[in-house]
């Protein structure tokens, strides 16, 4: 998660452009948050905000209290308080927009026990036993997962996160159902010889944990940018037309693609210019019923009972003038009296991309070359020839 021009080394500081993790395309890290208050003086008389935010691993956040009273900026390796010991994190964000945050979050500052201390900046004592801690997750993580499968454990563990002290490690695994992993525990610590925690995810936050390409061929919007998970229904899919296949409309995470809601309220502004599909027209030919809709351009497709292969284009104003008739106890004569307005000569034109003419050179009849075929004919005779001279 990092651009070409800066970087990250081990200690977590850019080698490219020096900007202090503030990149200018906005790629160094993964949920990166650009401080737009960072330029702004505030006003005489008040004390800058000592709330902190601090990065983890794969885009973990926490909130924190600068009550040192450090110069911290964005970038800086910081040692922050923990249940027990320490942990090493980043600080992504300082300043005023970190009271903002937090008030939209809803975390209260002065809850010393929901918001915990930053101790110190980090020295390179903390940094080494930081770096040694985690490159021993990624080990741990294939041998933990051949443990659990040796105690046949429905479950699958999908990261290994340690403590910045390295004094514990959390296992970050999904599962259908409850799973008792009780004994897994023993195992574990007596393997790894470590404090063990077990910490249950759904499988959109196991997907925003690891990241990956999504169909669309862009990274996931969970692990770059997307911090909330909206619910989302199949309604979301009809109400944009999408055909209800389990494979198009699942992301990586086996659930419905949070891009579903995105264009879900144009959707519905859209259709509430549409009359309800369940509403039949009545004329003096005979009842018609919908069977197809195009919201982008606002037409509609009707059938007469009975003569279901003859659709007729109505546009939304023709549809509700007749459906405002029929509710009168009026009657329009026919369908096609409307459908005429909408008749429209079509020509078929083949043409390229670069606008030559309709008639290429790959749609005129294959000629033989007569020529050439004589040739042949003439070496497939004279080979008997030369074999019967040898």
């Amino acid at each position: 998660m990092s651009c070409n021009s800066c970087s990250t080394g081990k200690d977590g500081q850019p080698r490219g452009c020096k900007n202090n993790g503030t990149c200018g395309t906005d790629s160094c890290n993964k949920l990166t948050v650009f401080d737009w208050l960072a330029n702004m003086s505030l006003p005489q008389g008040e004390e800058p905000f000592n709330g902190v935010e601090v990065r983890f691993k794969n885009g973990r956040k926490q909130y924190y209290r600068n009550t040192e009273n450090l110069s911290l900026s964005i970038g800086d390796i910081v040692a922050t308080q923990a249940p027990s010991g320490h942990d090493i994190g980043m600080v992504t964000l300082t300043g005023e927009l970190v009271r903002i945050q937090m008030k939209r979050k809803k975390v209260d500052i002065n809850n010393e026990e929901e918001v915990l201390k930053i101790y110190r900046k980090a020295n390179q004592k903390d940094i080494d036993v930081w770096s040694a801690a985690r490159d021993k997750e990624e080990p741990m993580k294939v041998k933990a997962r051949q443990f659990a499968i040796d105690l046949k454990l429905q479950m699958k563990i999908s990261d290994i996160e340690y403590q910045g002290d390295a004094s514990k490690a959390t296992f970050y695994y999904t599962a259908e159902e409850r799973v008792d992993f009780r004994e897994l525990i023993k195992v574990f610590a007596k393997e790894f010889r470590t404090r063990i925690e077990m910490k249950q995810v759904g499988f959109r936050q196991e997907a925003a944990r690891l990241g990956g390409i999504g169909s669309c061929g862009r990274e996931l919007c969970c692990s770059t940018w997307l911090t909330d998970f909206r619910s989302v229904s199949t309604s979301a899919a009809r109400y944009q037309q999408l055909s209800l296949n389990p494979l198009k409309l699942a992301g990586q995470c086996g659930k419905l693609k949070c891009c579903l809601n995105y264009e879900l309220d144009a959707y519905l502004d859209a259709l509430k210019e549409f009359p309800k599909t369940e509403v039949k027209l009545y004329t003096e030919k005979g009842t018609a019923v919908c069977q197809k809709t195009d919201i982008f351009k606002g037409h509609m497709w009707y059938a007469y009972e009975g003569e279901w292969m003859n659709w007729h284009k109505l546009t939304t104003t023709q549809a509700n003038e007749i459906i405002d008739k029929n509710n009168k106890k009026q009657k329009v004569a026919s369908l096609e009296e409307y459908a005429s307005e909408l008749a429209e000569h079509t020509k078929v034109e083949f043409e390229n991309v670069v606008g030559q003419d309709s008639l290429t050179r790959f749609d005129n009849p294959k000629r033989r070359n007569k020529r050439k075929n004589k040739r042949g004919n003439r070496k497939t005779n004279n080979k008997p020839r030369n074999n019967a001279k040898k």
